[in-house]
């Protein structure tokens, strides 16, 4: 059942002021704890517009969940529960706003860069493809196309930027350089092995994990997987039947806001435009056909 209605804004009053990222409101819940609520709020070219999507914060935390736990065996993660009922009991009068949509976390020290693994060419990979013959200094095969399967994934970390730039494209010795080139090694080796599991769990379903990103963080001295994971926010999914390499690939995320934004000719300067109930309309339908393709139940 998809609720008729976006929710842009949590308002957790037991709670200190949050912290409101493009997506997810992040509450403190004591010394040691967070609370996420992923809202339906929707970005697109660095601004946040003003139309939700209903339901996507429920969905892209649901499908983190299912991914939490399809990878546990490989790398613990961040989740201390997403049941409402286990909540502080303060919490409790607010579940209209939480339920589905919100998981309590383990506060991690992050890891300040950006881990991505590519399978294959497209987006910002293809850019710089095109520019050098090579992503992020990892020299690339001559003649491949855009959205084209390299021949094998590769790890191409990036900056975390908190200022509303973009994130950039930097090279495993930068990583090293930032981070410590052990940690950088560990976090290569996880985000590939992560990729792999994944990308073969997704083609089973019919679906394409072009490149995904992933965020590490330091619980106490233990590694964990954090934020969010494999959805169609932080993630490129193709459906495999139609694939042809060669240009872009229809995809499972908002790629209809996108179109929509360029086809009205947006200067890309606040306010950012609302957007068309049948754009709504069509980016849930992607959103929803992810989450089951890729968990094979309705959200629930």
């Amino acid at each position: 059942m998809v609720n008729p209605a976006p929710l842009l804004e949590s308002r957790i009053l037991c709670l200190p002021a949050p912290y409101r990222g493009k997506v997810r409101d992040v509450y403190p819940v004591g010394e040691d704890r967070l609370l996420l609520v992923a809202t339906d709020r929707i970005s697109a070219f660095d601004f946040v517009l003003g139309s939700g999507i209903p339901d996507k914060g429920r969905i892209l935390t649901q499908l983190s969940l299912f991914w939490f736990e399809f990878l546990k065996d490989l790398i613990p993660n961040h989740v201390v529960t997403a049941e409402v009922g286990d909540y502080p009991r303060e919490l409790h009068e607010f579940r209209d706003q939480l339920e589905g949509r919100s998981m309590l976390v383990h506060r991690a020290r992050m890891v300040e860069i950006e881990c991505v693994a590519r399978g294959y060419l497209s987006g910002s990979g293809w850019k710089d493809y095109q520019r050098t013959s090579a992503v992020c200094g990892i020299a690339l095969p001559p003649g491949l196309q855009d959205s084209s399967k390299l021949p094998t994934p590769i790890f191409t970390p990036a900056t975390k930027e908190h200022s509303g730039a973009h994130d950039e494209n930097i090279s495993f010795a930068d990583a090293a350089r930032a981070i410590g080139e052990p940690l950088a090694a560990r976090l290569r080796d996880l985000t590939l092995a992560i990729y792999a599991k994944a990308s073969e769990y997704a083609a089973g379903r019919g679906v394409i994990l072009a490149d995904t990103k992933f965020e590490f963080g330091f619980v106490g001295e233990r590694l964990v997987l954090a934020d969010e994971v494999l959805t169609p926010d932080s993630s490129r999914f193709w459906p495999a039947e139609g694939y042809a390499p060669g240009g872009p690939q229809p995809s499972f995320d908002k790629q209809f806001v996108r179109d929509y934004l360029e086809s009205i000719r947006w200067n890309k300067q606040a306010p950012a435009p609302p957007l068309p109930e049948d754009v709504v309309r069509r980016t849930l339908g992607k959103y929803l056909e992810a989450y089951r393709l890729l968990t094979g139940r309705d959200l629930p």
